[in-house]
């Protein structure tokens, strides 16, 4: 088991707290997370980790900062400013790769309670939600960027779960890409038939 307690004394305490809560995330989901669970993997007393977190929520929600922040990175890395069918596809893939890569981040980011005032996570959420609408914004131009920015989210989040739940067939990297592309080439087609049709 790894001791954080010199790191602590460093003024590391968060730090390692951090990466127990990501070890144990890894290794038993988000059900063997708990503050006591962190300051034993991080070789600190039990109460240490309540001098960063008030309590498991506010672990999750930092926890959970870190995820999204390293979503936008890889988002960014598939293409920092989509505007073409095949950019999207590849940031949609990014998301869903990222999904299947690190299941339980990405169930702490999306299916636990956080601190709705924890900032950073507000603010590392705040920055994904504008992404999102950043790329409605050059992929359609025309279109509502809120009422769309949520269309486009939830059918690539759709997809990330239903990949995760094993409805969807992720049995290689290639699979999933394919289904992932499809649908987001179906999205631009029903954009531009609905264009048309105005």
């Amino acid at each position: 088991m790894p001791q954080a307690s010199t790191s602590y004394h460093h003024g590391d305490l968060r730090a390692a707290c951090l990466r127990a809560a990501r070890e144990l995330l890894e290794e038993d989901g988000s059900a063997g997370l708990s503050l006591r669970a962190v300051a034993r993997r991080a070789g600190v007393s039990a109460t240490a980790p309540y001098r960063h977190y008030a309590d498991r929520d506010a672990l999750v929600s930092a926890v959970a900062a870190e995820g999204y922040r390293e979503l936008a990175e890889d988002l960014a890395a598939a293409h920092p400013a989509p505007t073409t069918p095949d950019e999207l596809s590849a940031v949609a893939v990014a998301y869903v790769r990222f999904a299947l890569d690190r299941p339980a981040m990405f169930r702490v980011m999306f299916a636990e309670p956080c601190d709705p005032a924890d900032e950073e996570r507000v603010a590392a959420t705040a920055a994904i939600s504008e992404y999102v609408r950043g790329i409605v914004r050059g992929a359609f131009p025309g279109a509502d960027p809120e009422v769309l920015s949520t269309t486009v989210w939830a059918l690539v989040h759709g997809l990330a779960f239903l990949h995760l739940d094993g409805k969807l067939d992720s049995s290689t990297p290639e699979v999933v890409a394919a289904q992932v592309e499809s649908a987001v080439q179906a999205l631009f087609t029903a954009s531009a038939a609905m264009s048309r049709a105005e």
